[in-house]
């Protein structure tokens, strides 16, 4: 909104010529939307504490997290709020694609926010069916695909980290891959939410590492040095992951251990699914397994614990999945696997970096 109304005026004053510049709103609306989480914050976890939206703990879990059954949670609805209104007050309105993850970031969250209310409601930890979450997960990935595709920005090609000429091109077969990457992205988030700052620490990596993809993708001299797809529009993206690292650095600010607020299915789903969004505009669905390696490695940790469980007749692999659990149940304490896990996630956004010149 602001570039709007903005740039018309350069002439007559130079100074908001920096609205031109994507850097520059890209920084701002990170700022913005971290501004205000951290005003907004105290409030919205009042609210949610007077209505009684609190968290509810599983049974079968650690039995240290049922200190934390009646936090508040839903705190994903303030961070899908900062993002939403940084992103519209400092982008292009005018770019598909920032309606496009807008569109994932809001619609993921409605199924999130759906199954909150049936965690709160009923006190029942499993929510929204697990079905119906996938069935809307990929109805709603599918419409993002064929959005690209009415507009005539679906490529079907795949950039393969650190081989610079290898693009194989899955043709019809990418229609699926999208669901893949989304949904996939979107539920794997989910999982890593279940310790205080677990999820949002390396969502924040993540989300600034494709800040900084999206940027050299929609620059066409940059692109084309640094051999990676150049995606004509997709710089301004950079805005809307400047918003979600901004939110996400206000958000963590309240959900830092202890944590005064959870973000909720609400959050987690809506954070993945529009990182996987964004992974897919760019051309840069593979480096996901890298950049998101925490989040990969949760989500794997439970389909090898679910499929072990049911192959063996009730033996498992870990002593509890997602993975985090499990070191829980080693000894660790809760900030410990916190911090650790934060630490192999800035090593893992800095091994994706790596792949811009190692190719």
């Amino acid at each position: 909104m602001l570039y709007h109304l903005l740039i018309p005026l350069q002439d007559l004053c130079p100074v908001f010529n920096v609205f031109r510049y994507i850097t520059f709103r890209a920084i701002y609306a990170a700022i913005f939307a971290m501004a205000i989480v951290l005003f907004l914050g105290p409030w919205f976890i009042e609210k949610m504490r007077r209505l009684k939206a609190g968290q509810t703990i599983r049974v079968e879990g650690p039995k240290t997290h049922l200190k934390k059954e009646g936090t508040p949670s839903m705190g994903g609805l303030l961070i899908i709020g900062a993002v939403t209104v940084s992103t519209l007050l400092w982008a292009n309105l005018k770019n598909v694609y920032i309606w496009l993850v807008l569109w994932i970031l809001v619609s993921f969250g409605c199924i999130g926010l759906i199954d909150d209310l049936k965690k709160i409601r009923l006190k029942d930890s499993r929510g929204l069916a697990g079905r119906w979450k996938l069935v809307f997960q990929i109805l709603i990935s599918l419409i993002f695909g064929m959005v690209l595709y009415k507009f005539d920005l679906l490529d079907t090609r795949l950039s393969v980290p650190f081989f610079k000429n290898l693009h194989p091109d899955l043709g019809v077969f990418y229609w699926p891959f999208i669901v893949l990457v989304i949904t996939g992205a979107s539920n794997a988030v989910n999982l890593t939410d279940g310790l205080d700052g677990l999820a949002i620490g390396p969502f924040i990596i993540c989300a600034a590492v494709y800040g900084l993809f999206v940027y050299l993708a929609g620059h066409f001299e940059l692109a084309r040095y640094l051999l990676i797809p150049h995606v004509k529009g997709a710089g301004e993206i950079s805005i809307f992951c400047g918003a979600l690292v901004g939110a996400g650095l206000g958000f963590l600010w309240y959900n830092s251990y202890p944590a005064e607020i959870f973000m909720g299915d609400v959050g987690s789903l809506s954070l993945g699914g529009s990182l996987g969004a964004v992974a897919v505009i760019v051309k840069q669905e593979l480096l996901l397994l890298i950049v998101g390696g925490i989040f990969v490695v949760e989500a794997l940790s439970v389909m090898l614990q679910v499929a072990y469980f049911k192959t063996t007749g009730g033996k498992r692999i870990f002593r509890m999945a997602p993975i985090h659990h499990h070191f829980e149940l080693k000894g660790w304490p809760e900030p410990k696997v916190i911090v650790r896990f934060w630490i192999l996630a800035v090593i893992l956004g800095l091994l994706g970096v790596s792949t811009l010149k190692l190719r």
